[in-house]
């Protein structure tokens, strides 16, 4: 299974934020939305970083209340990682356990596309192991 079939199955939305905007107005819009990053994008649309609630955690830690009223720009992470909509879920999990990410980005045509969590990433590889252990059971069954 691949990328695009997890898009498929849970949508294409992709919630995303300007480096220029507060981290006030990002943690709100983090909230509102149950969602736990944004994909930070230039005026065209590029990605150009990714903000995690673990960033703006960071950022309050060392600055205090006040860092809230900081940029995005200034604790977002970059550069940004991305995958595929051809990357198999096996090197996309890789990619984020070897890297420690939750969230990517999904790049097609230098076109934002969607966005995977390592939840949407395990849930489907669950799934993929659970239709081959029925299909061995019932290989073997049916022998």
């Amino acid at each position: 299974m691949n990328i695009a079939n997890v898009l498929k199955l849970k949508g294409r939305e992709v919630t995303t934020v300007h480096p220029q905007v507060t981290l006030e107005t990002a943690a709100v819009m983090l909230t509102e939305r149950g969602i736990g990053s944004l994909v930070v994008v230039d005026f065209g649309g590029k990605p150009v970083g990714i903000l995690s609630e673990r960033d703006i955690v960071r950022a309050v830690a060392a600055g205090g209340a006040a860092a809230l009223q900081q940029t995005v720009e200034s604790s977002m992470s970059r550069p940004v990682v991305i995958c595929r909509e051809a990357d198999t879920i096996d090197e996309v999990m890789g990619q984020m356990t070897a890297r420690r990410f939750r969230h990517l980005p999904v790049l097609e045509n230098d076109k934002l596309v969607g966005i995977v969590s390592i939840g949407d990433v395990v849930k489907h590889r669950i799934a993929e192991t659970e239709m081959e252990a029925a299909a061995m059971r019932a290989y073997i069954t049916t022998g």
